[in-house]
């Protein structure tokens, strides 16, 4: 392959699945090098050279991200650039935001998401996770003590679950709707008495990462998050209560 003077070149595949991997060093050169969509790409060859792995697998590669609308293939012509993966994930957020979602879609979005993000954290979660997510929960008691919605604290909390997940295709999906996420946040706390209940459903779900059961940590952030909705919904003050096991 000839090398264009100032061009960042793609790390080589080292492990997990070969064809993940690949998917990923080309979203990370498109990113490096500035490629806009319109772009051409590598070859097959050229990718397969560059990387070290089979043409199989380059096009495995480029079917999931074909699929995720970011590469487009012409035949006979090559590999395009069709979209930046952050594009995608900014139109999602800007569409969800000026066409005024109603919040029951952004909560089930938040359930599908989030609820994951806690399964993989509870067994993915490092030291320095489990350190920001209890400085999360400090935050939110000093928040309520001050009298006021804890919002800094929620949202410390719920992106330290996510990046604990340490998936990053999720953790890169939550910070482009993190806007539509913040809102439900916004109109649970600013309720008389949710941010107490929210640090005391926090605990329980940092409990269950940080002692390594990914089936009851999403069970609890699943707890907390269709409670709250359900609360939400429903205009009453009841409290849901995380689930746990006897």
């Amino acid at each position: 392959m000839t090398r264009v003077h100032g061009v960042k070149p793609m790390r080589p595949v080292t492990r997990k699945p070969v064809y993940e991997q690949v998917a990923d060093r080309l979203r990370e050169f498109i990113d490096d090098n500035g490629l806009q969509p319109g772009d051409k790409l590598m070859t097959e060859r050229e990718l397969a050279a560059e990387l070290g792995v089979g043409r199989s697998t380059i096009r495995e590669a480029i079917t999931a991200l074909r699929a995720q609308g970011i590469v487009e293939v012409r035949h006979g012509e090559g590999i395009y650039l069709l979209n930046r993966s952050e594009d995608l994930i900014s139109s999602l957020a800007q569409e969800l935001v000026a066409t005024h979602v109603d919040h029951p879609y952004i909560w089930e979005a938040r359930q599908a998401i989030e609820v994951q993000c806690a399964r993989l954290a509870a067994s993915r979660a490092t030291e320095a996770d489990l350190a920001s997510i209890a400085a999360a929960l400090d935050r939110m008691k000093e928040e309520i003590a001050a009298g006021e919605p804890a919002l800094d604290g929620d949202r410390r909390f719920h992106l330290g679950v996510v990046a604990a997940s340490h998936n990053p295709i999720l953790i890169q999906l939550v910070g482009g709707i993190r806007e539509s996420f913040d809102k439900t946040s916004e109109t649970s706390l600013t309720r008389a008495g949710q941010p107490a209940r929210s640090l005391a459903e926090h605990r329980w779900i940092y409990e269950a990462i940080a002692a390594g059961d990914p089936a009851l940590a999403a069970e609890r952030m699943l707890s907390h998050l269709v409670g709250t909705c359900d609360d939400l919904l429903d205009g009453g003050a009841k409290s849901p209560r995380p689930a746990g096991r006897e």
